[in-house]
């Protein structure tokens, strides 16, 4: 065995420049001159032969997602780390009056102590065969400050991505919700570059109402985007409202961003609520749970694509033949993707990540790949909360 003898969650924060809180909502946009203070936490689990696997949590760091991971931590003292489907089973069972988002962090750091275990890349463990990951430019949410504030203004931003490399991006439009504006930005940006660039769109369930996302739908349609994701009010959890909007128009639909789980996922999509299936190694259980969502749609003849970026997406996306993009997320003009300066490997999920053919590529040492700058996560630590055979205790 190699038993789990020590599990730490590290708080920290950092602040984001050029960006500040949207007040219509809990996400972020463009703010010139702005800085906001942003929470992430990262997992680290050891072992009783000496080894050891990390995570830092990129997309889910709320309260909510750190308390889940809280919970379930403990629970892994005593287990073998070789293990994963095992403890996947026991973490799933035991977070299952919640939405599991505490989970995924907890999985990923075990993907990474067995590759460290077995001098191997995640990729390697995984079977993954793509070195180099197609990628889309994936906004931030529309803004009112100058930024990503018109529809001029998203043509120019996508120019300036295919400059870059970028062969696809992918519109967050505003939080406002406004479906006539919405489907000017999505006419405007198709006219400017869709020629040129794979095209998206993904309202973040800030349309108001079916009809609203019938109508930027519609819009989608006569521009030809490659998809249509999570378009309105319902949260992206209707497979019934989804099915009636996938028969009446023609772009192919994205949801399952918020629905958990391979259970769930299989029953939406049997539903008829959805052409592509999404997944996220964090928000879906771990890479455990990822890869069971990805055979999922490989077996049903549907691509899965997943949601966000950084290292345990590139390393799961390595071993997926059924998917297409890589989302670098967020970012914009003159703003950072707000993502924690946590490696010291040179790894980046910024804006400037892509080759000239618009590509990233798959890390490759062992584990994860990428090398934590521990000495940064501590100095900006707010709170260590320690798991052992002793009990549990927090410093701050």
């Amino acid at each position: 065995m190699s038993t789990i003898v020590r599990v730490e969650v590290h708080e920290f924060e950092f602040d984001a420049t050029n960006l500040a809180r949207d007040g219509g909502s809990q996400s972020v946009t463009y703010k010139k001159g702005a800085t906001t203070r942003l929470g992430k936490y990262a997992v680290s689990i050891h072992t009783d032969d000496g080894g050891r696997g990390d995570y830092v949590a990129l997309w889910v760091s709320s309260p909510a997602a750190l308390g889940q991971t809280l919970m379930l931590a403990p629970r892994l003292i005593g287990k073998d780390a070789r293990q994963r489907i095992a403890i996947y089973e026991d973490l799933k069972r035991d977070i299952r009056q919640f939405d599991h988002m505490g989970h995924g962090a907890i999985d990923i750091a075990l993907w990474d102590w067995a590759g460290r275990h077995y001098n191997a890349s995640v990729s390697e463990l995984l079977g993954g065969y793509r070195k180099r990951l197609p990628a889309y430019a994936s906004t931030y949410h529309g803004d009112r400050a100058g930024g990503l504030s018109s529809k001029e203004a998203f043509a120019d931003f996508a120019e300036a991505c295919h400059g870059i490399g970028y062969r696809a991006f992918k519109i967050h439009g505003w939080n406002e919700g406004n479906a006539r504006e919405e489907a000017e930005n999505v006419l405007h940006v198709a006219k400017a570059v869709g020629d040129r660039m794979t095209l998206m769109l993904d309202p973040a369930c800030e349309l108001r109402t079916f009809a609203d996302a019938l109508y930027v739908g519609r819009a989608c349609d006569d521009a030809r985007f490659f998809w249509y994701e999570d378009p309105f009010r319902d949260g992206g959890v209707s497979a019934f409202a989804h099915q009636r909007l996938r028969s009446m128009i023609r772009t192919p639909l994205l949801q399952t961003e918020h629905v958990r789980g391979v259970e769930p996922k299989a029953d939406f999509v049997l539903a008829g609520g959805t052409d592509f299936l999404r997944v996220d190694p964090e928000y879906d259980m771990g890479i455990t749970g990822a890869l069971k969502v990805a055979h999922l749609a490989e077996a049903l003849g549907l691509d899965c694509e997943i949601h966000a970026s950084g290292p345990a997406h590139r390393h799961l996306m390595s071993a997926m033949r059924n998917t297409n993009f890589y989302e670098v997320a967020l970012v914009g003009p003159d703003c950072p993707n707000a993502m924690p300066p946590v490696y010291r490997c040179g790894y980046t999920d910024q804006l400037e990540c892509v080759d000239a053919a618009g590509t990233v590529p798959v890390p490759t040492g062992p584990g994860l790949g990428v090398d934590y700058d521990w000495e940064w996560i501590n100095a900006n630590r707010t709170a260590l909360h320690v798991f052992d055979r002793s009990g549990s205790r927090v410093t701050r």
